[in-house]
């Protein structure tokens, strides 16, 4: 037997769980929490790398299953060998998938001959890990957007011309400023109806956290190859020490200022299946104080000048006050930096046209007409008069899964409809975001407006293909463009 921090110390209290563990799924989730409830210290047995249906290695297998918050010590079983560790350990309790109950379990006898129990879990493991491995496979290799030919033929985008300024992201040093926000996703089991009153029951299995916000805006960036520095305020909480972690994972370079009158932005997804069943946000969304602001104001002129633009992403929870946006856009036109505005409204409140002067301000069809107080003209209209009021260089009106309008100031106002690349998204979110980060980098690379619009629509199209706000990289992008 090797072993992977095992004590060797008998413990009536000791549950034993054993199995492959190609990848951690909610079936296996499920089962190693049931065990943890069944005693007091969990130890899970892992198959070698030449038992039957295993897939990965055991170093990876090994990682996973140790980073298991119910798991305690993990185990290698040799071949044949399960009867040999379980004499060792003698576990008070074996526990199985409700799917051996009715099955020739080769242990019974052995675990009863010392007087432990062998239980089985409430609900079946209903997973397999090869399956999901082939369904992962085929995801990443299945990125399959509907490329708009026509599009790239009538503004003569060519492969060449894209290449060479995506070589150039490299070279780019990028400032972002504004709300960061964490995401986290809870999967949950659906029970049923509550018989008590007409709410559905879940009972939730997993969680996972994504950077979100003006944090993934920065992530994108850097995973393009750009340097990214953010600028954002965060609350003092267990959620700004993730959302810590996460930058630095992400390899930015994150200015956190610590507001001790709000939280950190959490925003709650309940998941079933692929259905997302409630959506909670935990925030507060007055202004930032005085004091803040100044220190914003100083970090930004600290920053600014190693810097090739600025990004303001703009949620309206308070973090960008009118008095700091003002300030920071003149620090801009100063320096001639162009600068890049998208502020997205969750409510009813907020307004694009305040970041007057940007090369590129993105807003959806709502936030367009949020600050223009305009719920009736066409779409020509408003994208044309939210050009006038922002005084932008150019507009992205994104129209969600129709794709996105471009009107360009440069070309008299001439406007195009770019539509989406992928028609079949798994999670929308993070669409924009994937957009906003790779178009600033195309245009800070000297693309014109169509290239840059249609190198950000396969961006959202890549981001939207996958579960999760989870940053594109450069071999993403070059893979779809250069199959």
């Amino acid at each position: 037997m090797k072993n992977a921090g095992f004590s060797g110390k008998n413990d009536e209290r000791t549950v034993f769980v054993s199995g492959k563990f190609n990848i951690i799924h909610p079936g296996h989730l499920r089962l190693l929490n049931f065990a943890k409830t069944c005693g007091k210290k969990l130890i899970v047995g892992l198959l070698e790398d030449d038992s039957e249906g295993v897939v990965l290695g055991i170093e990876d297998r090994l990682a996973a299953v140790k980073a298991l918050e119910a798991v305690d010590e993990v185990v290698v079983i040799e071949k044949d060998g399960l009867n040999n560790i379980l004499m060792k350990l003698k576990p008070a309790v074996v526990v199985k998938g409700q799917e051996y109950a009715g099955a020739n379990n080769i242990e019974k006898d052995l675990v009863s001959s010392y007087g432990g129990r062998l239980l089985f879990s409430s609900g079946e493991v209903r997973f397999s890990s090869r399956d999901l491995i082939k369904k992962e496979i085929v995801r990443l290799e299945s990125i399959n957007l509907s490329i708009n030919e026509d599009f790239a033929a009538n503004f003569r985008i060519q492969s060449s011309s894209l290449s060479s300024k995506v070589k150039k992201f490299t070279e780019k040093n990028v400032l972002v400023v504004g709300d960061v926000i964490l995401d986290e996703y809870i999967y949950c089991d659906p029970l049923g109806m509550s018989q008590e009153d007409p709410t559905i029951v879940v009972a939730p299995y997993d969680k996972k956290y994504f950077l979100g916000g003006a944090g993934i805006v920065a992530a994108h960036l850097r995973s393009l190859g750009a340097k990214a520095n953010l600028i954002t305020v965060v609350g003092s909480d267990l959620s700004a020490d993730i959302v810590s972690q996460s930058a630095e994972t992400y390899d930015l370079k994150a200015h956190f200022i610590v507001d001790e009158s709000r939280p950190t932005i959490l925003k709650q997804r309940f998941k079933s299946g692929g259905t997302t069943l409630l959506r909670v946000s935990h925030l507060r969304s007055h202004e930032i104080s005085e004091d803040l602001i100044s220190e914003m104001l100083h970090l930004f002129v600290r920053l600014i000048d190693e810097a090739d633009c600025v990004v303001f992403s703009d949620f309206n929870y308070g973090v960008l006050p009118q008095v700091l946006v003002n300030k920071l856009i003149d620090l801009c036109q100063r320096r001639s930096t162009p600068f890049f505005a998208d502020s997205q409204s969750s409510s009813q409140f907020g307004d694009i046209s305040r970041y007057t002067g940007a090369e590129i301000v993105f807003a959806t069809e709502r936030e367009a007409r949020l600050a223009l107080n305009d719920q009736k003209s066409g779409l020509q209209s408003i994208a044309n008069d939210l050009m006038k009021k922002a005084n932008a260089g150019n507009l992205f009106l994104k129209l969600g899964p129709e794709g996105v309008i471009l009107v360009s100031d440069k070309r008299k106002f001439e406007t195009e409809l770019l539509h989406s690349f992928n028609s079949n998204p798994k999670d929308v979110a993070g669409a924009g975001d994937a957009m906003l980060a790779c178009s600033v980098l195309m245009n800070t690379a000297g693309a014109s407006i169509w290239e840059t619009g249609y190198l950000g629509s396969i961006a959202a199209g890549i981001q939207v293909s996958r579960n999760g706000n989870v940053p594109i990289t450069i071999d993403e992008l070059t893979k779809v463009l250069f199959p």
